[in-house]
């Protein structure tokens, strides 16, 4: 929603002169009362509640009119609280802030229109709203897909995180309870196992924060490489203590190897620095 904000903020002038526009030239509304407002919500399929109020008390004096049905609950309802915070220009047209919208609990915008002693409300969703000018792209049968295959690959990633939590458990009440045998290995390859846990889980968790409950639609997102950098992170750090344990196992073996531990830690260097210069340009990008 973020993001449908920053959108609409970006493109507000554009947006609001197309509504006026369109609605100005739609003729009086009080025309099209007896039919529900049908050919608003023909020409406009981001319309989603049309009402109206005595332009001098504020107070509602119509049904809630939907697409598909009407309600009389909202009759004799105060819009003081909407209509106070905005102004009618010449064409006795204006259009309000962005709010949540106490009706349809999603956000939207109002256009009201000074007509024959009544302010007629439009409501239009501002997601649908963006969508239909074509300043963000939501296929709706695709986002369901893309989201129940992101739902079921995070989900099925938190299971093997907790079978490898559970490995690392197992291995360590194995070597010290079972086989006797307490060694630098069976303290370090849990700590190994439980870290690959925590970057897999993590990485399920960011999947499933980014792709399925805040659907990210910015392709500029700075968020875009959030996955890869929290899962290198996590990697780093397990490779830097396998590292640990190679140079523990060969002080203790044969110090004649140690210069293998140099190449791995070498190695893990140069992805640590290679993992710093990717954070600074892509900073530098955002």
């Amino acid at each position: 929603m973020h993001e449908f904000m920053s959108t609409y903020k970006i493109n507000k002038v554009d947006i609001e002169n197309f509504l006026k526009e369109t609605i100005a030239n739609s003729g009086d509304l009080s025309f099209q009362e007896n039919d529900k407002f049908e050919r608003l919500y023909e020409a406009f399929p981001s319309l989603e509640l049309v009402y109206f109020c005595d332009n001098s008390t504020y107070a509602q004096i119509s049904e809630n009119i939907y697409r598909d049905r009407t309600t009389k609950t909202e009759i004799g309802s105060s819009r003081e609280y909407l209509l106070t915070k905005i102004n009618f220009d010449s064409s006795k047209i204006c259009v309000s802030q962005p709010y949540i919208s106490s009706a349809t609990g999603g956000t939207c915008i109002t256009v009201a229109k000074e007509e024959n002693n009544k302010i007629y409300m439009l409501d239009f969703d501002v997601s649908i709203l963006l969508q239909r000018l074509g300043l963000i792209e939501v296929n709706k049968s695709f986002n369901f897909v893309s989201k129940s295959f992101y739902f079921i690959t995070a989900n099925i990633m938190i299971i093997l995180a907790l079978f490898t939590i559970g490995y690392a458990l197992f291995s360590f009440i194995q070597s010290i309870f079972i086989d006797s045998n307490l060694s630098i290995e069976s303290i370090f390859k849990p700590v190994i196992a439980l870290t690959l846990g925590l970057a897999i889980f993590d990485l399920a968790k960011t999947v499933m924060e980014q792709e399925v409950v805040f659907k990210s639609y910015s392709k500029n997102s700075r968020t875009e490489y959030k996955v890869l950098v929290k899962f290198s992170i996590t990697i780093i750090i397990a490779l830097l203590i396998e590292s640990l344990m190679v140079v523990f196992k060969i002080a203790i073996d044969n110090y004649n190897h140690m210069l293998h531990a140099l190449y791995l830690i070498g190695g893990v260097s140069i992805l640590m620095i290679s993992l710093g210069v990717f954070i600074y340009f892509t900073k530098q990008k955002a």
